[in-house]
This record gives structure tokens, C-alpha cells and sequence, in this order.
């Protein structure tokens, strides 16, 4: 028996709703960010008309632009505009109640109490902390946690609406190209469940010993014609089949998996790698402590989604959805444990109650009122919040006064495409976060970039390739100390944060 009771311990529920609340309300730092929110603007704009040719750069203007996560962008467009001075901050609220659901719904497939739930979704959301924030990513997690819900019902014996599952992922694949990692689950947990009588024909006593309820052979036949139909309707979307052949070529372009940070193997030099493995460590800790079931389905999912994402950081977030259950259960029975524990039974639930209370409120005295602070001002003023960013407000600001002073095509760096495309609507970019794979030719964007960014005088021609005539470089960049040797070359502005330079 717990010694937490759910209904009497609201204030601590309290806490932790607050704790939670602090981690999915983030600013608007994202770099793809302001490429969603144009896009989104445009789309209403042009009366729900999608661009056939990218509109926002001039290095791609003539690639047929696929955009995965329209119906998103058309969301996070009218959310913004409707809100008036206050557009920013609704979509911060927006992409919290996402992430706040993803979490939530994974967290009822646990068998644990509604503390428990709560206290494991405050960590996981920890963990995911630097995955956070107004990222389209984030409604794929919440894709994720539906259909492990929904499979779960059916593990328990909940009778299978196989309507259910092509409905969802109609809307999924419109909403973002993520869809692929909900049937990429779904496959994974049907093949696992055929599979499961096999082996307890040859090993009967796995059947005899299992704690996870199996799959009826009507669900399972149905579960198979459920995945095939949802895979059909992924291909009712603005651009039919053009849409997986965007996603497939994107996820099999070397060079892009091998230069950008979120398709690299995590590590001990970020935070979020740090995060990462400490989580494991816990998780692993705690199963050798406490983890005695055979559970074979859960097994494979687990061992599937943490291989993918040790080898993607990317995937981090998914692995932290699949695995949450898991982390509930193991505190709903460590907390058991503990309790059962004479000296522990000794103390009253009062001081349970007092200690947790106050151990929590100083956690959310920690997160806020700072964090709460910087979230209002990012979303009601958004340009005087990023003056405390990286990001180029100041530089943004001077153009606006002096566009006279710069030239018509754009050179910027890669992580400050999204950011310009919000900022400067009116200029067309480099490059964005839409384009690491895009090649025509022997236009290769991203690899384009990569070699400017080498410092290398040789490769400075790419600048002339492309016709630019001004760029917005990073201070001290190998890039910008390149131009700054160049009498070609002049700076028009500098401040802490980059440098503008004009061609001559």
C-alpha cells in the first residue's frame, strides 16, 4: 500500500502541476521557429494556397518545396495572428498544452498512482528539457503517446476501433513528417505480437511466466489492417506521395546526417547528452532494483527507441515517451517498498506531506519567478527579449533604418535563417532549417555552406555563385574575418553579437 494517497495530497499535486508548467512554457528560441511562423502567415495570406517552388530563399528558387508540417504552420499562424501584440506568447501557451498532453497521455498507460505519474513526468520532462519549446517536433511525441495509449487499451482487452488508427495519422501525416516514427511503432509492436506465439511454442514457459497480457488473434489480424490503412491515408496530403519521397530522401542524405548536431550520436559534451545518460543511469539503476516482470512487447520497443536514440540525438525525446511508463512503475514500487519499511511507517504522513511540500516549493522557487519572467517577456515582447539572446535584434534593427546601406542577396548562417524569415520578411535567406538536404545539380546547399564556413579564401567564389552582395555574419567568425581581409569587401556594422558586411 502507498504511504501517498492521491486525494490527500493536493497541494503537492499543486506543486508538481506548477514544476511541469514551468518546464513545457519555453520562449520562442527555436531556430526553424520563424520559418514555421512565415510560413504559416503566408499560407493565410495567400488564402491557404501552398508555394510548388521554395518562396524564401535565393540559392533554391526553383526547388519544389515539400512542407511537412503545413497544417501546423497554418495553426501556428492563426494562433499568432489572432492574439494581436499578445500572438507570441499564445503560442508559447499552445506548444506548452502540446507538450503538457504528450507527457500526460504517456504517463496514463503507467500502473501508478496520479503522484507518481506526475513526479516521473517532472523528471522526464527535465531530462527533455533542452528539446523543449515551440518545436513542431513535439507533435509527433504527442502522436507517440496516443497510439502507446491506444495500444495499451488494447493489450488490456479494450475492443479494437480500427477506424481509430487511419484517422489519427490522416491528421498526423498533415500535421508533421514524424508521422513515419508512429507507423514505424505501430509495425514494430505488430510484428513483436506475431511473433510472441511463436516463441512460446518453442518455449512454453515464457507464456506461463509473462506479466504483459498478449494480443487476441482478432486484434492482432486487426491491429495488421489498422497499420496498413493508416499507412494509406498518410498519402492524402497536399502533395500525395511527394511527401514520402521528401521524408525518405531527407533521412538518407549522408552529408546532412553527418554535419548536423541533431542527427549526431549524443555525448557527454552537451547538456542535453549529460541529461541523457544520467536518465539511463537512474532508469537502469532503478530497474535492477525494482524491475522483476516479464515483459517481453515492452521489451522490444524499449530496446528499438533507446538504440535510435543513441544513434540520433534527435530521437532522445521519443525514447523519454516510450520509456516513461517504465519510470512510473519503478517509483510506484520503490515508493512501496519503502514504505513497508518499519523505521518509514514510523513517520506520519504529516511529515511526508511537509518535507515533499517544501522540498517542491523550492524547486519551483528555483525554476520561477525568473523563468515565468523571461517566458511573459518573450511572449509579449518578443524583440526585447532576444537583446538577451544570440540572436540578431540589434542588427535586424539597423537594417530596418538603413537598407539603403545593404545589398539584395543575403548571405546568413544557417542557425539564423528561421530568425531573419520572421524578422525580415521582406529579404529572401541562404539558408534555413528547411534545407539541409536540398541539391539540384551542383547546388548542394548545405554542403555550400560548410565549405564558406571553413575559412578557406579558395572557397570564397561560392559567395559570387550565388550573386551575394551582403551578409550578417557571427562576430569573429572564420567567415567574417575571411570578408574583413577582402578590399572587395566593406562592414557596414558591428556589434557584440555580428558583423554586416557589403560587397563593393
Amino acid at each position: 500500500m502507498s504511504f501517498l494517497p492521491d486525494r490527500r495530497f493536493l497541494a503537492i499535486e499543486t506543486l508538481f502541476l506548477l514544476v511541469i508548467m514551468n518546464l513545457v512554457l519555453q520562449p520562442l528560441t527555436e531556430p526553424d521557429f520563424g520559418w514555421h511562423l512565415r510560413s504559416g502567415l503566408d499560407f493565410i495570406a495567400h488564402g491557404g494556397h501552398l508555394p510548388l517552388l521554395d518562396p524564401y530563399s535565393h540559392t533554391m528558387p526553383d526547388w519544389p518545396w515539400v512542407e511537412h508540417a503545413w497544417l501546423t504552420d497554418l495553426l501556428i499562424g492563426w494562433v499568432y495572428g489572432q492574439i494581436g501584440s499578445y500572438g507570441a506568447l499564445a503560442v508559447i501557451i499552445l506548444f506548452g498544452l502540446i507538450t503538457a498532453g504528450a507527457w500526460w497521455v504517456a504517463g496514463l498507460t503507467a500502473r501508478a498512482s496520479g503522484i507518481i505519474r506526475l513526479c516521473a513526468c517532472s523528471l522526464s520532462l527535465w531530462v527533455a528539457l533542452p528539446f523543449l519549446g515551440a518545436r513542431t517536433q513535439l507533435i509527433t511525441v504527442l502522436g507517440m503517446a496516443v497510439l502507446l495509449w491506444m495500444l495499451q487499451r488494447i493489450r488490456n482487452g479494450a475492443g479494437l476501433k480500427i477506424w481509430q488508427f487511419p484517422a489519427i495519422f490522416l491528421l498526423w501525416s498533415n500535421l508533421h513528417g514524424g508521422f513515419t516514427a508512429g507507423l514505424f511503432l505501430l509495425v514494430l509492436v505488430v510484428g513483436s505480437s506475431w511473433l510472441m506465439p511463436m516463441f512460446t511454442r518453442f518455449w512454453p514457459a515464457l507464456h506461463e511466466r509473462s506479466d504483459e497480457p498478449p494480443v487476441a488473434p482478432d486484434a492482432r489480424r486487426q491491429l495488421v489492417a489498422a497499420t496498413g490503412l493508416s499507412a494509406l491515408v498518410t498519402l492524402v496530403n497536399p502533395y500525395g506521395w511527394r511527401l514520402h519521397q521528401e521524408i525518405l530522401e531527407s533521412l538518407s542524405d549522408r552529408f546532412m546526417i553527418d554535419t548536423l548536431q541533431e542527427w549526431q550520436s549524443p555525448s557527454f559534451e552537451t547538456v542535453a547528452g549529460k541529461l541523457f545518460f544520467s536518465y539511463l543511469f537512474v532508469l537502469a539503476l532503478a530497474a535492477v532494483c525494482w524491475y522483476r516482470r516479464i515483459e517481453p512487447l515492452r521489451w522490444t520497443v524499449l530496446a528499438v527507441f533507446l538504440a535510435l536514440a543513441c544513434r540520433h540525438f534527435r530521437n532522445i525525446p521519443l525514447f523519454l515517451i516510450v520509456s516513461l511508463p517504465l519510470l512510473a512503475e519503478l517509483m510506484q514500487t520503490a515508493v512501496d517498498r519503502i514504505s513497508r519499511v518499519e523505521s518509514v511507517r514510523r513517520i506520519s504522513s504529516l511529515r511526508w506531506v511537509g518535507g515533499l511540500t517544501c522540498l517542491l516549493a523550492g524547486l519551483v522557487l528555483y525554476l520561477g519567478p525568473d523563468h515565468a519572467e523571461r517566458v511573459w517577456g518573450a511572449g509579449v515582447d518578443p524583440s526585447g527579449y532576444f537583446r538577451g539572446t544570440s540572436y540578431p535584434i540589434e542588427a535586424v534593427g539597423w537594417i530596418h533604418e538603413h537598407r539603403d546601406h545593404v545589398g539584395t542577396r543575403l548571405y546568413n548562417e544557417y542557425g539564423h535563417g528561421g530568425f531573419l524569415l520572421w524578422w525580415l520578411p521582406e529579404e529572401k535567406i541562404f539558408i534555413d532549417g528547411r534545407m539541409p538536404a536540398w541539391h539540384i545539380g551542383d547546388r548542394h546547399i548545405l554542403r555550400d555552406y560548410v565549405r564558406l564556413n571553413n575559412g578557406d579564401p579558395a572557397e570564397l567564389g561560392i559567395l559570387d555563385r550565388y550573386g551575394v552582395d551582403w551578409a550578417l555574419i557571427t562576430k569573429g567568425a572564420p567567415l567574417a574575418q575571411a570578408l574583413g581581409a577582402l578590399p572587395a569587401w566593406h562592414m557596414e556594422y558591428e556589434d557584440e553579437k555580428v558583423c554586416i558586411f557589403r560587397k563593393r
